[in-house]
């Protein structure tokens, strides 16, 4: 999974739109995206937008913990205590003992 970001210009402003994807490999070896949530609009004139939520589980305390998502290129409000940047870029997925990166390649 991944995060996207959609960005539109109107009026002379930039708007940007995020959704969660996440990649497919179906049998034929094609590989297809699909949005797996549609997260809005984030911009400069409604920072309460900004403010999504990712749900981290601790392996060791066995619990869920709710952080806030904010993206790369933008730094985290001040007043924000329990926050987090991703940089997709050098996003890690493991699954079944198989390592790959945000963009599917394998890393062995």
């Amino acid at each position: 999974m991944f995060l996207r970001c959609h960005r539109r210009n109107k009026d002379g402003k930039e708007y940007r739109y995020y959704s969660v994807e996440e990649c497919r490999r179906l049998s034929s070896g094609r590989v297809v995206q699909r949005r797996v949530q549609y997260l809005g609009e984030i911009n400069d004139s409604q920072q309460a937008a900004w403010r999504k939520t990712l749900e981290v589980f601790d392996e060791q305390q066995q619990r869920s913990t709710t952080l806030s998502l904010f993206a790369e290129d933008r730094p985290a409000p001040a007043d924000v205590i329990d926050s987090i940047q991703v940089k997709l870029s050098e996003m890690q997925m493991r699954v079944h003992g198989r390592t790959a990166t945000a963009g599917g390649e394998p890393i062995d």
